[in-house]
């Protein structure tokens, strides 16, 4: 793509110049959307699909992998910079946005990312299915000293205050105002970088308690996001992506 001042805009055009998707790869028009949200630290531009891209490409479903910033924490612009992916997507592909499952996914910051733009999309996905999530913010800034200064970049301009701003990007303490979608939370025993008893048991709980559809997953000896050796896990989740995704 020649790169000029026009190119400055997602449109149908540039969509694979602001995500990675699979989109090479469908054979017919795709019948949903799964946004994959990356972890923490994530700048590469990328070339090859993955493994669980090319099994959506094979089910008609379209991926998206965001290049929304490594330290972005789902802020409110990167929301809206996914809104506009799949604007432009809908667009791109000629789909009905009423009709088109939407499903949020993802790992770590990325899982943290599926929740957060679940609550704040400008079309709310049909579901939510995560990978050792950050689930509660305001302590994570605390837990690895590689955190305060991720989080601050990403929060420290908010008119409301710093605080303030991370409790509305922390899936903990926005349990309430959850969308009532499905959600599966999947998560590690050995998780030694998010920690599991700290993010996903507490979050899991607080969603069970408002009566939300949370599917918990635990994986005894997983480490942080690895459930290459858990091939029981694996399946699970990408079983539950595609489910969600064409609807069954």
């Amino acid at each position: 793509m020649e790169i000029t001042y026009t190119s400055l805009k997602i449109c149908p055009e540039t969509l694979d110049s602001y995500a990675f998707t699979n989109g090479a790869l469908l054979k017919d028009k795709p019948v949903a959307i799964v946004l994959d949200f990356h972890g923490l630290g994530a700048r590469d531009l990328r070339h090859e699909a993955g493994e669980l891209e090319v099994l959506l490409a094979e089910k008609g479903i379209l991926s998206i992998f965001p290049y929304y910033g490594p330290w972005s924490w789902m802020n409110d612009s990167s929301v809206k910079y996914v809104d506009e992916l799949v604007r432009v997507a809908l667009e791109k592909y000629e789909l009905d946005p009423q009709d088109t499952p939407i499903i949020s996914t993802g790992g770590s910051m990325g899982g943290h990312s599926a929740l957060i733009y679940s609550r704040y999309a400008k079309i709310t996905p049909r579901a939510c299915v995560t990978n050792c999530p950050v689930c509660d913010l305001k302590l994570h800034a605390t837990e690895r000293e590689d955190l305060p200064r991720t989080i601050y970049t990403a929060f420290f301009d908010s008119p409301i205050g710093l605080d303030a701003e991370i409790e509305r990007h922390s899936a903990y303490h926005l349990a309430p105002e959850m969308p009532d979608i499905p959600y599966v939370v999947l998560h590690g025993t050995n998780d030694g970088a998010v920690n599991k008893g700290f993010h996903s048991d507490r979050f899991v709980a607080k969603m069970k308690e408002l009566g939300r559809n949370v599917t918990y997953i635990e994986v005894e000896g997983m480490e942080h996001c690895w459930f290459n050796p858990f091939p029981e896990a694996k399946e699970q989740y990408y079983n539950a992506i595609i489910d969600f995704a064409l609807g069954k």
